[in-house]
């Protein structure tokens, strides 16, 4: 298993595009990596855009960004609501600083942006949100999956095969 050993947050928060979380906690998980789903707060479910629920292993306040190798943000709405939580932010922030792998979808590039990491770097998201991406500093490409450094980003549910094979190559 290519990710054994390896530690992954995965982010959730109410509206969360379904696809864009389970397809990444699945492939993840079957590549041999520990997911953690990270909340608000512990054992709070949130539900997806279509009411699929799912419930935070830890908060964001608990989670220590030195104790993970990769960080993945999924999109719909949620990120919206995750960029009000300081502690969510602050966790994007730490490992993206630890030059651990940042991956984003959709939606997600938001948190980037109030992370304050995207300055000068070449990302790509849903299309939706390309002006704010560029507004906070960053080169936007139309591709199904952007690498730049330890940041990779991904625009839809349709690009999901690409983006997780390459978060999963960033941590082999």
């Amino acid at each position: 298993m290519e990710l054994s050993g390896k530690r992954i947050v995965l982010l959730v928060e109410d509206r969360y595009q379904m696809l864009e979380f389970w397809y990444p906690l699945i492939r993840l998980r079957e590549a041999g990596a520990e997911v953690t789903v990270v909340g608000r707060e512990k054992g709070k479910v949130h539900t997806s855009e279509r009411g699929y629920e799912a419930r935070a292993d830890i908060a964001a306040g608990e989670a220590q960004a030195g104790d993970y190798d990769a960080i993945v943000i999924p999109g719909g709405y949620a990120p919206d609501r995750m960029r009000r939580n300081p502690a969510m932010v602050e966790l994007v922030k730490e490992l993206y600083q630890q030059e651990k792998v940042v991956a984003a979808i959709c939606h997600a590039g938001w948190m980037l942006a109030s992370s304050d990491i995207i300055r000068g770097k070449r990302l790509t998201s849903v299309l939706n949100i390309k002006d704010d991406l560029v507004n906070a500093g960053a080169t936007w490409l139309d591709e199904p999956v952007v690498r730049d450094g330890n940041l990779i980003t991904s625009r839809t549910p349709a690009d999901l095969p690409f983006f997780c094979r390459e978060i999963i190559s960033a941590l082999s």
